[in-house]
């Protein structure tokens, strides 16, 4: 007879999934059949018509299904639909705080370079988990805040938060653990903000730990040179930099670009200046 009820229960969950009456089921049933609607639709193409139609039916089935609220709204954030991504986006902090504030405020960050509303996010992730550092996308909201005030050319605040993200991560795991770049952009807000020293080194650590290939930041520390007034330096430490660069040993990001991304225009502008 178990064998039965377990091959009833599975015809019941198939049935409901292709009807629109879910109220027979629990709320655990819902979960499980909501997950596993969200769940099967993984391969299809990223805001393919299958794809949004699986991940609305899976909201339909279980509206607290964070995880697909969340992913509804990636199609609209990577095709430039601001208010379709806003409205989802939102109600994925709503249904899970905790995950998506912070997640939100990356791609405020990066999508729409509002870094007043990316700020707003990562500190109430502080607030909503105030022993835990959280991560969106792999990085502490300590390393996004930097981003964010170098955005916003507050540079004071801005290697504050790069402090207390490289001191934090040198002390779990050691210094060579920390993302490269958030040497490089602290020795941005340094070289910004006419701190040339410490400017140097930092991206002399980019380059430490990137195996000596960095193009930005040689590209910074040319710069440096050039007002030292050491030209035949810097144009060998260019030339050296574009080779980094046609090779990929650059500071780029995936669908938008970077915060003070450097393109081949900048190195022949250099390039140029020190030959005359």
């Amino acid at each position: 007879m178990k064998y039965y009820l377990s091959l009833f229960c599975v015809v019941l969950l198939f049935s409901c999934a292709n009807s629109d009456d879910y109220s027979i089921l629990s709320k655990e049933e819902r979960t499980a059949l909501s997950k596993k609607v969200f769940e099967g639709g993984s391969h299809l193409f990223q805001g393919s018509p299958k794809s949004m139609t699986r991940i609305e039916k899976a909201i339909e089935i279980d509206p607290n299904n964070c995880d697909a609220v969340r992913e509804l709204s990636i199609a609209y954030l990577k095709r430039g639909m601001p208010d379709k991504w806003k409205l989802q986006i939102d109600k994925a902090v709503a249904c899970d705080p905790v995950i998506w504030q912070p997640y939100r405020g990356y791609n405020y960050l990066w999508f729409y370079r509002d870094y007043k509303k990316a700020i707003a996010d990562f500190n109430a992730s502080d607030t909503l988990t105030p022993n835990f550092i959280d991560a969106p996308q792999g990085h502490s909201v300590d390393y996004w805040r930097g981003i964010a005030y170098l955005g916003l050319k507050d540079h004071e605040n801005s290697i504050k938060y790069f402090n207390k993200n490289i001191h934090t991560e040198t002390e779990k795991y050691g210094e060579d653990w920390v993302e490269p770049t958030a040497f490089l952009y602290r020795g941005i807000a340094y070289y910004e903000s006419n701190d040339v020293e410490k400017a140097l080194a930092d991206f002399d650590k980019v380059l430490l730990y990137n195996n000596n290939r960095s193009a930005d930041a040689k590209y910074y520390k040319a710069h440096i040179l050039k007002a030292r007034g050491k030209n035949e330096e810097a144009l060998a430490l260019t030339n050296n930099a574009i080779e980094d660069y046609n090779t990929g040993s650059h500071n780029n990001r995936h669908y938008v670009e970077t915060l003070r991304q450097l393109y081949s225009e900048n190195f022949t502008e250099l390039l140029n200046e020190l030959k005359n």
